[in-house]
């Protein structure tokens, strides 16, 4: 989810990503962030994703510890917050306080691969989630991770961490199922821009590109039901301004689940064509699509009500195709 409150406030955290001498000699702190590690200050409980003595991937964080900030952009009248610098990622569970329908779901916030944008798109969103009956559980996913550029073109990781955590959460949450009490067949994923690309590719395919920790892992990754908002990294561009072809590492399968669209045609950030390119490949592979889209709401507005229609109907419209699906 990149955005112009990332490029002001994280100008010299992008430079530290891009370059290895810079990695090696990490900037100064922006004055909007903070160091210390995130944590849930609305009753979620917050969960080591990975066993302490795990030794993982270490994102491009310079060595730097974890840190939160928030972008200087305002969405609904209100400040965004982000975590950053995240070296072991956590997974933070809420629960319906009344109602539990038995269904849960997995949050990847946004942040472009830069941060994770945990309130916006990530504790809001499981806000809605319990009041529907859902268990909701938050991903805190590692991060910075360059994309590599070659020849002029942007590159997906061979290993892409986010990627892993996100599979690793899917598999906690089925192998702790009875513990939640939610079916681990109705645990689904929303993602937000880079975290929709991410609900997208754990859709698609449920390799592993780190080695079994425990049974939790060798439980499938694909989610029950998938919802992709203002996805990001899908569309090759190279093409033309019409070519709805996707980029080379974007596989679909037949297997995917079904899977809902969220998208406003005055996305500066990433355009329609992005999420129109996916939709089409998934129907092309039999896989159940739906659309919603709107002429404004631009790009991040995550739950935050604004004059934009989309930002106050997609929840209702959620709720009623998880129903439609049989999720609920």
């Amino acid at each position: 989810m990149s955005r112009s409150g990332i490029l002001l406030a994280l100008g010299l955290i992008i430079a530290g990503v891009a370059s290895a001498e810079t990695r090696q000699k990490p900037p100064p702190l922006d004055k909007h962030e903070r160091v210390g590690g995130w944590q849930p200050a609305d009753g979620g409980v917050q969960i080591p994703l990975w066993p302490e003595g795990i030794p993982l991937a270490k994102p491009d964080s310079g060595g730097r510890p974890e840190a939160t900030g928030n972008g200087t952009g305002m969405v609904g009248g209100r400040l965004w917050h982000w975590a950053s610098y995240v070296t072991r990622p956590t997974m933070t569970v809420y629960r319906p306080k009344d109602h539990n329908s038995g269904a849960a779901i997995l949050v990847l916030p946004g942040g472009g691969f830069e941060v994770v944008a945990t309130d916006l798109e990530g504790t809001e969103i499981c806000g809605w989630a319990v009041r529907q009956g859902m268990t909701c559980a938050m991903l805190k996913y590692r991060v910075p991770q360059a994309w590599p550029i070659v020849k002029g073109r942007q590159q997906r990781p061979k290993r892409l961490l986010a990627l892993e955590d996100a599979q690793r959460a899917m598999g906690l949450l089925r192998a702790q199922a009875a513990t939640y009490g939610i079916d681990p067949h109705r645990i689904g994923a929303i993602g937000f821009s880079a975290g929709a690309y991410l609900v997208a590719n754990m859709s698609n395919t449920t390799e592993r590109t780190y080695p079994a920790t425990d049974a939790a892992d060798r439980l499938s990754s694909r989610p029950d039901f998938a919802i992709i908002a203002y996805t990001a990294r899908m569309l090759d561009d190279s093409k033309g301004r019409n070519s709805l072809e996707l980029r080379p590492w974007v596989t679909i399968s037949p297997q995917a689940p079904p899977t809902l669209i969220l998208h406003a045609m005055n996305d500066r950030t990433d355009d329609i064509r992005q999420p129109l390119a996916y939709a089409l490949a998934l129907n092309d592979a039999g896989v159940p699509v739906d659309m919603r889209v709107y002429a404004k709401g631009g790009h991040a507005f995550g739950l935050r009500p604004t004059a934009d229609p989309i930002t106050t109907r997609w929840p209702g419209q959620v709720r009623q195709w998880l129903h439609d699906i049989g999720i609920m």
